[in-house]
Order: structure tokens, then sequence, then C-alpha cells
């Protein structure tokens, strides 16, 4: 049944708030590799260093309000709009212009959103994620003394939910990069962002939690290991940074789990400099690809009902494994075919590293080179066999 526009007045005003918070990414538009400095200026952990650029006590300054006017101006807000097609299917799949009468088409309009973001040179280039600006006809960049810039975005990868956007500057404040690899939970950490509109927030809390699986985040498309957090995140903060004590940048705010309060994840700054810097120089982020679907075995998968009948149904039922990794599917014409991967195949290494999960897998064809031979071990029939093959980029399709 069609609705006149008067009747869709509530339902629209809840649409453009809904269509900003996403499911688990929190700008408002939308719903481990260390970088080489080439492309990115890479300022080295160095608590000395970061002690010179402190402000002097007066008895009021913690080291949180230190660690913020360190790093405060280098955020920025980052304002994205796109025009969307009349033609758009609303959440509930129904054609947009189905909700209207004949004679009141609505014509197409621009959707409006915000996120944050943190400058990593001198001359402009800001990291944010990918999906603050994804789509974006036009991006604006505000600097917390107010000036507003014209952003450019210079590369997107969907896959890390890592951009650069570029602005014409000289001498701008730039963001201490710190290291993820040496945080330990429980230690602090501090976000800075703006969070539904509220510019240069500051929340703080501590590291909950590392190497949270993209599964475990609920968005098991990201090829990435989550810093878990419980420092206050809401959509608006995504693409800012998240600090340590010292206020060096250990991660990009990134996703919220809904319903939910101190669930907040962050993609740790060595990922985030590593795509940024391919974004740079190639224009793109390229991904090692294999090829091949699994599914992991538990200690007791025997007693999975639901798995047993995935095994079963592809006639895999004399496994006597306890746990690891089975190869369920392999693509055509990829690189596993070519290498040699059969559905039933237990792995068990890559590389040099043994793996136990799908995600173990993952990690390490990531941290693997294109085109280059990558040797894979496993357990087909009771016996071991290495396999080598050779990783393609991620298709783009």
């Amino acid at each position: 049944m069609r609705r006149s526009v008067k009747q869709l007045g509530l339902y629209l005003a809840i649409l453009s708030v809904g269509s900003g918070l996403g499911f688990f990414a929190h700008s408002y538009f939308n719903q481990g590799h260390q970088a080489q400095n080439q492309a990115i200026p890479v300022i080295e952990r160095s608590p000395s260093m970061v002690a010179q650029n402190l402000p002097q006590e007066n008895g009021r300054i913690n080291f949180i309000a230190k660690a913020v006017q360190i790093v405060g101006p280098s955020v920025v807000r980052i304002d994205a709009s796109r025009e969307v097609s009349e033609n758009f299917l609303t959440p509930f799949g129904q054609p947009f212009n189905d909700l209207f009468e004949d004679n009141e088409t609505p014509k197409p309009h621009v959707e409006e959103g915000t996120g944050s973001g943190f400058l990593i040179s001198e001359d402009g280039q800001i990291l944010t994620n990918a999906h603050v600006v994804e789509g974006a006809d036009t991006v604006t960049v505000t600097l917390k003394d107010g000036q507003t810039l014209i952003g450019k975005v210079m590369g997107i990868d969907t896959m890390t939910d890592i951009a650069v956007v570029k602005i014409e500057g000289k001498n701008l404040p730039i963001a201490p990069l710190g290291s993820a690899e040496e945080l330990i939970p429980g230690e602090w950490a501090i976000a800075i962002g703006n969070p539904m509109g509220l510019d240069n927030t500051v929340t703080v809390g501590i590291i909950s939690a590392l190497d949270r699986t993209s599964s475990q985040v609920g968005i098991p498309d990201k090829r990435v290991k989550f810093i878990q957090t419980d420092a206050a995140i809401n959509p608006g903060n995504s693409g800012g940074p998240l600090l340590n004590a010292l206020g060096e940048v250990i991660g990009i705010n990134t996703a919220i789990r809904p319903n939910a309060e101190g669930l907040g994840f962050a993609i740790p700054i060595e990922t985030a400099q590593y795509i940024a810097q391919q974004i740079l120089t190639k224009g793109e982020a390229e991904h090692p690809y294999l090829g091949v679907h699994m599914i992991n075995l538990t200690s007791n998968w025997q007693n999975d009902l639901e798995l047993n009948q995935e095994l079963k149904d592809l006639n895999l039922t004399n496994i006597t494994e306890k746990e690891g990794v089975i190869v369920v599917k392999v693509v055509e014409e990829s690189p596993a075919k070519l290498g040699g991967f059969q559905v039933g195949d237990l792995i068990k290494k890559v590389g040099n590293e043994t793996v136990l999960t799908a995600t173990d897998v993952q990690q390490q064809v990531e941290l693997s080179k294109i085109g280059e031979i990558l040797e894979v071990q496993i357990m087909r029939n009771q016996k071991n066999i290495t396999l080598k093959v050779r990783p393609v980029a991620f298709p783009s399709e």
C-alpha cells in the first residue's frame, strides 16, 4: 500500500539518523605490517621526545590532558556528502519510490555524514575510515582551529576500512604515532573525535583486549585484528585516533557493538600505516588471495549437529582430527586450485606458522607476498603434504 509524504514524516526522520549509525561502523555517513617511511612519516615511540612537548605542569594537567594537548590539534572533522538516487531500497527492501503517490515521486537528494580523522603529514595527509568517505561526492575537512578545507579522497580499502584523505596545507600539526604491538590489556586508552557531531570530544578507558577477530567484532569481511577498548566511542568517532598514555596514536576508532556498552574497536596503527602507504604509492591496497573457503573444527565439534550435517553434505565423514581448519570449497581457477588444494584438506601450517583457525590462515596469507611462493602444509588421507601456491591480488569482484 502506498503512503503519502505526510505519513512518512516520522519514518524518514528515523531513516535519516539510522543511515548514519550503520550496524557496526559509526560515522554518520552510512548507515600487521610496519609501514616504511617513504609515504607516511613515522614518529618513533619515544617517551622522552613526547615529554619535551608536554604542557607545563600547573597542578591541574594530568596525563590525559597532556595527551590531548599533544594530539588534539591534529584531529579533524570530516563531513562527507553524496547524492542518493531515488531508486534506492529502504531498510525493509521496499523501493523508495513505492512509498509515494505517483504524482509526488521524490527527486534525488543529498545524504550527509560526519566522521573523524587525524593528520599524519605536515602537507595534509589524513588517516580515517573507509566508511567515512566511501561513495562521497564532496569531502570537507575542518581543523581544530576552525579552518575548513576541501578534502580529496586518495583511496580507500574496504577490506581493512582504511582511507587516506588529502588537504592542501603547510606546517600542519601531525599526530605522533606509537605501536599497537606493545600494548597490554589494562593500560590506558584515550579516544578523540567528533561523536554525534560534538567536535573535539575526549573519552578515556582502558585497552580491554587485543587481537579481536573480525568475526568476533561482527564484521567478518574485514582483514583486521582489532583492539578492544571501553573508552566511550559513538557515531562520529569513526576515523579518530585511539591514544596511549603518552599521547601516541595506537589505533583508529572504527566499530561499536550495537546494544552493548563499553565495546569499542580500533584498527591497530601498524595495519593503518601499511595500508595507507600502499594507497599513497600505488593508489590502492592489495591483499593476497588463495581462493579457499574454510571452517573451524573446535575441540567438541563432534557434538555440533549443524557442523556435522554440513560436513556430511560435503561427503566429509571420515575426519578424525579433533581440531583444525578444513577446506570446504576451492574456487575454480584460483591459486589454491592451481596449487593442488582439495575439499577436505586439513590446513596445518601456512609458511612456517602453525594454524588452528581460519582467522590464523587468513592472517598468514595476508602477510605473504603477491606472486611469490607460499608453502602450505596440509593433511590429506592421514598424510602430511606441502603445497606450493602463489597468491594473487584479491579479486575486485
